[in-house]
């Protein structure tokens, strides 16, 4: 789509004016500017008019022939360019491209760091600011949220949500997709399928098809079978002839039903039992750490417990892989930081996969760390991570991020350990295997550590968060989307604080302060409005499964094409198909209303 592959068979097409932004996986940079000045790279054609307006404010200052007609047309050019730099948004631009760096995760002390001091992540976060910033007329984004963190994530859903132009996401972050996209295209075995809904929608959607696919397969199957017994008990027989002549030409004529090849390679694992461990896991008091002159972490004082799935979550560059590393004990630092008893760690760092030699093969990798009856079990082992035959005869160097990935994962189960430390496992893990991974890791009985931005990998999973910010830790009990959610509250009331503290001492007394309790009259007016809602979403379940069960019956019928009577039945079910879906917007919708007027019943 990018124009930077030709296909092998076909034509893609485009309007010569359309622009396109791509944000590949993988980029070429370089590293001889500043945040600010390679971020400006975005507005070229506004600074390239800039210094057209300079040069023609310096030639006009110069002359003195002021009524000479070369003179007038200089000022009628001057006024042109002008008028141009405002309607591109010359005077907004700076601003623009402040608002995009501070969302993306940027401070305001970074825009003059050369960006050679950044980490590849926040390199490609550079990148993604000047494609965001240039407008493009359609984004195409290869795994954009690969090295954001949570807070970013939601800054670009909200801006990609409001963006007017297309956009094209290649994405394994499911709440991502559901939260931007009303139009999903999967690609599996060489096929696509193209539906307008977002992905969840489609996951059901998909399901639903291959039931009624099965159902019309083994209707067809069924029919042919009593047919060709009817053929093959009266072919012989005189007063049948014309019945056994009319059937072989209707099972010619019929156009065979197939069901779709579905991909069912799967990730299988299974953690070995965890050793018995103290119950204490980790303990930390005043951790600090530095990196020369810059302080990462302040006094940091942790405590993990036996049996807690605990998450580390923040901006990149906060410390939380950092702290990772102090636990695991790789990183000098001042402060006490302690395992407990019997504590055995398994770990897969966040460059576990780039860790691997590329000179053995999948085989040689886990053949020289396994030791004892696992031995016999490796080809079993790497068959569950989906290398199977001669894929574990590959060299390291030729396989794809999710295949390292993968093979890294596979040193984690090769002797038993009581906590997981888990830095970013999702990053090149399809949706299927980060699935089957954390179902996989809800059934582990140890303690869980878990650094990552996945959000609809974290939910349900853990139960407590560790928020990085500013140097300092703090705890948040409950899950992802608790935090979340009690975040933007917490904003909120900041944001109201800081109000507060800008209005006039006689204005403040007329203004209710933001902590302050909601009227008798208005806690009514919550609790009226959350139960309608409540009613109202009660009734559209009711409808979606109303026309669930009408699109079942009228699909049995489509399934046997023989006691079709209604030439209507096909435009009935897409008139269902489509009442289906604006039903379930309508529930997606009244959700979302009922947890914002929870929320202010909470606060």
């Amino acid at each position: 789509m990018s124009g930077q592959e030709q296909p092998t068979a076909g034509k893609v097409s485009a309007p010569k004016d359309l622009t396109i932004g791509y944000l590949p996986q993988h980029m070429a940079v370089s590293d001889s500017r500043t945040v600010r000045e390679e971020t400006e790279l975005a507005f070229d054609h506004l600074l390239d008019l800039q210094r057209e307006i300079a040069d023609l404010n310096h030639e006009i200052a110069e002359r003195e022939d002021y009524h000479a007609p070369e003179y007038l047309q200089l000022l009628d050019l001057l006024n042109d360019k002008n008028e141009r730099y405002q309607i591109l948004g010359g005077d907004n631009y700076e601003a623009e491209m402040e608002q995009t760096l501070l969302g993306l995760g940027f401070e305001r002390s970074d825009f003059e760091r050369l960006t050679a001091e950044f980490s590849g992540g926040w390199r490609m976060r550079i990148e993604l600011a000047k494609i965001l910033l240039r407008k493009p007329d359609v984004f195409l984004l290869d795994e954009p949220t690969n090295h954001l963190d949570i807070e970013s994530i939601q800054w670009l859903e909200d801006f990609l949500k409001s963006y007017r132009g297309a956009v094209v996401l290649v994405s394994h972050d499911k709440a991502f997709l559901d939260n931007i996209t009303t139009r999903t295209i999967e690609i599996s075995l060489g096929r696509i399928y193209d539906q307008k809904m977002n992905y969840s929608a489609f996951v059901r959607w998909k399901a639903e098809q291959h039931e009624q696919q099965l159902a019309a397969f083994r209707n067809q199957q069924k029919m042919i079978e009593d047919t060709e017994k009817f053929i093959e008990r009266f072919r012989y027989k005189a007063t049948k002839a014309v019945q056994v002549q009319s059937r072989i030409k209707a099972l010619d004529r019929l156009d065979r039903l197939e069901v779709d090849e579905e991909d069912n390679s799967r990730l299988n694992i299974k953690f070995p039992p965890a050793p018995r461990s103290g119950n204490v896991v980790v303990e930390g008091r005043s951790v600090t750490k530095r990196y020369g002159n810059l302080l990462v972490l302040d006094e940091v004082d942790l405590t993990i417990n036996k049996g807690e799935r605990v998450a580390f979550v923040g901006r990149n560059g906060e410390g939380k892989t950092t702290l990772a590393r102090i636990i695991m004990q790789e990183l000098e630092h001042s402060g006490d930081m302690k395992l407990g008893h019997n504590v055995k760690i398994g770990y897969f760092a966040q460059n576990q996969a780039q860790l691997l030699d590329e000179n053995l093969t999948v085989l040689e990798t886990i053949d020289r760390i396994a030791v004892g009856d696992i031995r016999t079990k490796i080809r079993d082992l790497l068959g569950a991570f989906l290398f199977s035959g001669d894929d574990v005869d590959k060299k390291v160097a030729v396989l794809s991020g999710g295949e390292r990935s993968r093979l890294a994962m596979v040193r984690l189960l090769l002797e038993p350990v009581n906590f997981l430390v888990l830095d970013e496992p999702t990053n090149h893990l399809d949706m299927r295997s980060k699935e089957i991974l954390k179902r996989a890791l809800a059934d582990f009985d140890g303690t869980i550590l878990v650094v990552s931005h996945d959000r609809e990998f974290l939910d349900g999973l853990v139960t407590c968060v560790y928020e990085f910010r500013h140097k300092k830790i703090r705890q948040h009990l409950g899950g992802i989307y608790e935090f979340l959610q009690r975040k933007k509250l917490e904003s909120l009331k900041e944001l109201e604080v800081a109000r507060q503290k800008t209005v006039e001492p006689e204005e403040r007394k007329a203004t209710p302060a933001a902590t302050e309790e909601f009227s008798f009259e208005e806690k009514k007016n919550i609790n009226r409005t959350i139960s309608r809602l409540e009613k109202s979403i009660e009734a559209t379940e009711l409808e979606i499964a109303r026309l669930e069960e009408e699109m079942a019956q009228v699909g049995q019928l489509l399934s046997q094409p023989e006691q079709i009577t209604e030439t209507d039945l096909y435009s009935r079910y897409d008139q269902l198909k489509k009442e289906l879906e604006k039903t379930f917007g309508e529930w997606e919708a009244g959700h979302r209303e009922l947890e914002e007027w929870q929320s202010k019943k909470n606060w």
